[in-house]
């Protein structure tokens, strides 16, 4: 929670704005302004993102978390990724960074819409900051939607945010050991992506044992292997999140 990791979100509502869909807190019960005496953080989190569930359920809309170490290639990796389901899903992104538009600047270039959360010092996204960012996205046009969460090993892990799909991103350029550094996200995941394969034989990266690794650390992941710079693997990523799309619509039911 915020105030145990040192990111002290202040979600300030100086702002006028209409929700998406009703959800049942008030701004006195921000994130935030909790009396923390009252009410934890992450139980507060916890119920704002079983709103959001609730939310993307009635529009259909299939929902993947990406997390990742600052550097390992997420947004590169969605820009593909979007462009590749742009061609017959309507996709979007919501993009967590301490500062800066850049990467939703990036995802934009797809063709697909892009809305930037720029959270200052914290050092995750939460189920709040989600929430008040899908007012800024037509809900009623979308099959799937990403959350690129701040690159982060640790915090991520605790907040919920609503999501079908927890994603965790690791780098060959990153070594063999983060999943059992950061065994609390890995454990978390419903799919690994090792990325930037073609840079593995440069790093000395070796793939047995990062496999190893996270067949200990994630074992209830999908493991990917991909890179974003020559598209190898997209395909099969791009495939299997088609597939849970469908999965998804399948038993969704219009109001």
């Amino acid at each position: 929670m915020c105030d145990t990791c040192g990111c002290n979100i202040d979600h300030g509502h100086g702002h006028a704005h209409n929700h998406p869909h009703e959800h049942d807190h008030n701004h006195d019960q921000a994130p935030g302004n909790v009396d923390m005496g009252r009410q934890s953080l992450l139980n507060l989190n916890d119920r704002l993102a079983g709103d959001n569930r609730r939310l993307f359920r009635d529009k259909g809309i299939t929902v993947i978390n990406v997390v990742s170490s600052p550097g390992a290639g997420k947004t590169a990796l969605l820009e593909k990724t979007m462009r590749e389901l742009g061609r017959d899903l309507k996709v979007a992104a919501i993009v967590g960074d301490l500062a800066t538009n850049h990467d939703a600047d990036r995802l934009r270039a797809s063709g697909a819409p892009a809305h930037q959360i720029t959270t200052g010092s914290a050092c995750h996204l939460d189920a709040h900051m989600v929430h008040h960012a899908l007012y800024h996205l037509d809900l009623e046009a979308l099959d799937l939607l990403f959350i690129e969460n701040v690159g982060n090993l640790v915090c991520p892990a605790s907040f919920d945010l609503g999501e079908d799909l927890f994603v965790v991103l690791l780098a060959t350029t990153e070594g063999e050991d983060k999943p059992l550094k950061y065994p609390v996200i890995f454990l978390k995941a419903d799919a690994v992506i090792v990325n930037k394969t073609d840079l593995a034989t440069a790093v000395d990266f070796d793939r047995t044992t990062a496999l190893a690794h996270l067949a200990e650390a994630a074992p209830k992941a999908r493991i990917f292997e991909t890179s974003a710079k020559n598209g190898d693997g997209v395909a099969l990523w791009c495939d299997y999140l088609r597939k849970l799309s469908v999965a998804k619509k399948r038993t969704f039911s219009p109001a």
